[in-house]
């Protein structure tokens, strides 16, 4: 499934970037951590997020960064119920607000996400560095 997310998004992710991903999902020192939805006889879905402190808030402020369901459990309320638990779970660890980003064509998301929260109209920008082998 994690494959299949990146594949939607038209990109692939190195197995040195997944593993280390995993690891840090696995490490209770991490804030990183994930949920997973069950669809019975396979994962239906997953949701990853972070836990990090901010400058305009004096809680922790929680980042949903990865959001995936697979193609035929899409519109049975698992996007839902994973963005709600991330909510419960961003409760509970006193973070004060939990923020996300959607690409832009990605309309049946953006459908959902209008539903829970509120849209900033802020844009991203970003700047990938290069770093040389270490």
């Amino acid at each position: 499934m994690w494959h299949a997310f990146f594949a939607f998004h038209g990109r692939s992710i190195p197995d040195a970037v997944t593993a280390a991903t995993f690891g840090r999902l696995c490490d209770p020192l991490q804030p990183m951590h994930a949920l997973v939805a069950d669809g019975g006889d396979r994962l239906a879905g997953f949701v990853t997020f972070i836990f990090h402190p901010d400058t305009v808030t004096i809680g922790p402020v929680c980042y949903l960064k990865n959001l995936f369901t697979h193609a035929d459990a899409r519109g049975r309320g698992i996007g839902r119920a994973l963005i709600h638990a991330v909510y419960d779970a961003a409760d509970q660890a006193g973070a004060e607000r939990v923020t996300w980003l959607v690409q832009e064509g990605n309309t049946a998301a953006m459908r959902l996400y209008d539903t829970l929260a509120t849209r900033t109209g802020f844009v991203q920008y970003r700047k990938d560095l290069i770093r040389s082998a270490r």
